[in-house]
């Protein structure tokens, strides 16, 4: 803005001076001119006085050398008397007789061509620049006898010009001052609030709308500072509610329930919802401004968009893939974003986890086959060997033992599975609650070790522990041995002898560490997410063969998400497994996990 102010008052002083300039030429011209037309002027009436004066009484040779003279000295000018041949009779600078002949000269000329007899040049007997007025002398009968000449030196009339400058010069530098000192405040009072309005206007594009301008005069500028207000009134305005409506759509957006993905034209990922984080298990917001492909590594999701790409219809489909350890079950919805012109903009992916409900679809599904199928073995055991004791086997001794063992057994079995039925049930009540209290987890995982050392033992498995270090927190004693008991009792069944299972425990200052290691038959990758599913086996013949119900592994799981902790499972054909569990030192209402 400070340009502007330099630019308005340099045009403005500018033209000022250009018109002063010129103005100034012009009427300095004018007097000059006019002047020197008054000069000539009485230049001509005093020679054509003299002229009337020597025509009246005559000339005598005799006395026109004094009267020349004292003419030149009232007149205060160069008189001449020159004949008609051009011989210089009278002459009040110098001695007559002494001049040549100015029968030639340019102002005789003009009057012999009866022109008026001006001329200006530079005189050699005066010295100086001389302005020359020759009128004709005539006798009685008119007839020209002479000429009568004036000059006067061309200095007189050049200190008047300079005066006449001198004076125009001082007059327009004066009125070149005023007009600056006015044009400045002028433009002082119009460039301010131009300034101010845009600073006003800088700081509304920068983003704050509570800038406002003073209101000054009540003319346009002021009428423009006011507008100015208002307009940033309506901005601060427009912008609360459309930063307020952003909010409570960026909150709706971020804590919907489902997942959301904004694909553009390009395929590339303008927004993703925190919900994908939890559904992808992943740092989603990497994704952004990447190609869907690139970063989504399901293939039934990059089909979906492709198909929707290519159709441009909506798409409504029901998916699963392996997050973690577990299969997610979600209905996507997929639609694409077309503009009033028909193109299709992008795409809109919904993610409805439906994972929940699949479960309870297939517990609904599987239950009742699951238990018959798990209850009819040692039902069928049971009544079997029973038919046959009462068909006479009680009779022999050795026989009506070896079999009253095995209904034992299968009973003893049965018993298991019903109990670990009951226990999963009781888990899974929204009203089911643990027993919380200070607790060290080293002292439970020595019990455990005592318990199953002798059943280690006995197959040839060697048992370890490494523990060192305090291990308290807060939890439920018999639920986190339930744990530690079902996951020491898996590394034994699924090792072979000779190998080894070992317990280990880690502490951090806020998490402990429990880890189950064995050198066992391993799991492979395709069957790691549904080991903690009810009834799944990964080896079911010695599964069966050991006692195992197939709901141990489920009821660990969720024991430790009752503690609000982490499992995962990390293992190899033929290697072996390794359960590792990280608890929370403090209980805590609310601990999700990441």
């Amino acid at each position: 803005m400070f340009k502007l102010r330099i630019r308005f008052i340099f045009a403005v002083l500018s033209i000022t001076f250009i018109v002063l300039v010129s103005l100034g030429i012009v009427i300095g011209q004018l007097y000059e001119d006019f002047y020197l037309d008054n000069f000539t002027e009485r230049l001509k009436k005093e020679a054509e006085l003299v002229a009337f004066t020597l025509e009246s009484n005559g000339i005598e040779e005799s006395t026109i050398q004094t009267l020349t003279e004292k003419i030149s000295a009232r007149l205060d000018a160069r008189l001449t008397i020159i004949l008609e041949d051009g011989t210089v009779i009278g002459e009040s600078e110098v001695d007559p007789t002494t001049m040549d002949n100015h029968y030639e000269r340019p102002e005789l000329t003009e009057v012999r061509l009866g022109n008026d007899g001006v001329e200006t040049r530079y005189s050699t007997t005066v010295g100086a620049e001389m302005l020359y007025y020759a009128v004709p002398m005539l006798n009685a009968e008119g007839q020209l006898f002479g000429y009568a000449r004036l000059g006067l030196a061309m200095t007189t009339l050049d200190v008047m010009k300079q005066k006449i400058w001198g004076i125009i010069t001082a007059s327009f530098a004066v009125g070149f001052f005023i007009i600056m000192i006015v044009t400045y405040r002028v433009t002082d009072q119009m460039i301010r609030p131009i300034e101010n309005v845009t600073t006003i206007a800088n700081e509304l594009a920068e983003g704050n709308f509570k800038a406002r301008a003073s209101e000054g005069k009540q003319d346009e500028i002021g009428q423009m500072t006011r507008s100015m207000n208002v307009l940033a009134y309506n901005l601060e305005q427009i912008t609360n509610r459309n930063q307020a409506q952003q909010e409570r759509m960026e909150t709706l957006i971020e804590n919907m329930g489902s997942g959301l993905i904004l694909i553009n034209s390009r395929g590339d990922i303008t927004l993703i919802n925190r919900t994908c984080q939890h559904i992808f298990q992943e740092n989603t917001d990497l994704w952004l401004n990447h190609l869907y492909h690139d970063v989504i590594k399901h293939k039934e999701i990059i089909k979906i968009v492709q198909t929707i790409l290519l159709t441009e219809d909506k798409q409504r489909k029901q998916i699963h893939f392996p997050i973690n350890l577990e299969i997610r079950h979600f209905d996507v919805y997929g639609a694409p974003v077309i503009s009033n012109n028909g193109i299709v903009k992008g795409i809109v992916l919904v993610f409805h986890d439906i994972t929940e409900l699949k479960k309870l679809e297939q517990v609904r599904k599987d239950f009742v086959a699951n238990v018959s199928h798990e209850l009819k073995t040692p039902v069928t055991s049971i009544r079997g060997f029973s038919e046959t004791l009462l068909d006479g086997a009680m009779e022999e001794p050795e026989l009506r033992e070896k079999f009253i063992n095995i209904i034992w057994k299968e009973s003893e079995r049965l018993q298991g599975l019903i109990h670990d039925l009951l226990e999963l049930s009781k888990i899974e009540q929204s009203y089911f609650k643990l027993n919380w209290q200070p607790t060290d987890l080293g002292e439970i995982v020595s019990d455990v070790f005592m318990i199953l050392s002798e059943k280690s033992e006995k197959k040839g498995i060697s048992l370890e522990l490494r523990a060192e270090g305090n291990f308290e927190l807060d939890g439920d004693p018999e639920r986190l041995k339930q744990i530690i008991i079902n996951l020491v009792n898996n590394g034994i069944m699924y090792t072979p002898s000779g190998g080894t299972v070992l317990i280990q425990l880690e502490e951090t200052e806020e998490l402990i560490e429990l880890q189950v290691s064995d050198t066992g038959i391993g799991i492979s990758e395709q069957e790691l997410p549904r080991i903690f599913e009810r009834f799944y086996r990964v080896d079911r013949a010695r599964s069966r063969n050991s006692g195992g119900t197939g709901l141990g592994l489920a009821i660990v799981k969720h024991l430790v998400e009752a503690h609000h902790g982490k499992i995962n499972v990390e293992s190899k054909i033929g290697e072996g497994t390794r359960f590792i569990i990280q608890f929370k030192r403090k209980h805590e209402e609310e601990w999700y996990l990441s």
